[in-house]
């Protein structure tokens, strides 16, 4: 250590209040950012995933509660759990909803990027982080542009560092602002996954709520500073 003649300071964030204040306003740390997660998934899910559920981080003195959807349909299960929250009056008015799969594995900061990006953006109903479906082709689920006249779902070129909007997201590692799901337009059950019976045409159980939430007015993105991998647990690959 350097010799040197040591003086009493009140700290680096006390000597910028003003810039710190502002940071803090601005992150919304200062306010209710009570997260609940939900995760679909089988009897078992790899490690390198569960490692990365178990290191995230949350805003500090929030609530946190995970939920466990075993065995169920993808769709079944997020729409069902999420029928379960709003009946339950300790949850039904918490802020924030984290819908994970069990192949994704997030930064651990993923969460406390997402909220906020959330909080600087409110005309965003669900943020997600960047990820991709798997294999050497694999595209960037961020599905469809906006400023198309005509729906598509469509996978779009990722701007970096933007939080970049879309007509569908993936649901891999998603924040989605809780209280839309109290809106009665919505179609129920809000995620289903169409096989092409009953002409229902096909569909997977994001893209089927996205295509019907956009008329209502909701919005998405995703954080493209948040970076997901897809974990490809037969060929031991993060995608």
């Amino acid at each position: 250590m350097t010799p040197q003649i040591v003086g009493l300071s009140p700290g680096n964030h006390n000597e910028n209040l003003s810039t710190s204040a502002a940071r803090i306003m601005a992150s919304g740390a200062w306010k209710h950012q009570r997260v609940i997660m939900i995760l679909p998934a089988a009897s078992q899910m790899p490690s390198k995933a569960a490692l990365a559920l178990m290191n995230l981080a949350f805003p500090p003195n929030n609530g946190v509660v995970r939920i466990l959807a075993q065995g169920m349909e993808v769709g079944e299960a997020y729409s069902q759990a999420i029928e379960q929250i709003l009946a339950n009056p300790q949850l039904r008015d918490w802020e924030y909803l984290l819908t994970v799969e069990h192949d994704n594995i997030p930064p651990a900061d993923g969460v406390v990027k997402l909220i906020d990006s959330m909080e600087k953006h409110p005309e965003f109903s669900c943020i997600g982080g960047l990820y991709w479906t798997k294999g050497e082709g694999g595209v960037p689920q961020i599905w469809g542009d906006p400023a198309d006249p005509v729906v598509n779902f469509r996978p779009q070129v990722p701007r970096i560092g933007e939080v970049q909007e879309c007509c569908g997201t993936g649901m891999g590692f998603n924040l989605w602002r809780l209280s839309m799901f109290k809106d009665e337009r919505l179609a129920k059950p809000w995620f289903k996954t169409k096989n092409g019976m009953n002409g229902e045409g096909v569909g997977t159980q994001d893209l089927v709520f996205w295509a019907d939430a956009r008329k209502h007015g909701y919005r998405c993105a995703i954080d493209n500073k948040v970076l997901v991998g897809h974990f490809d647990h037969v060929q031991d690959i993060t995608w």
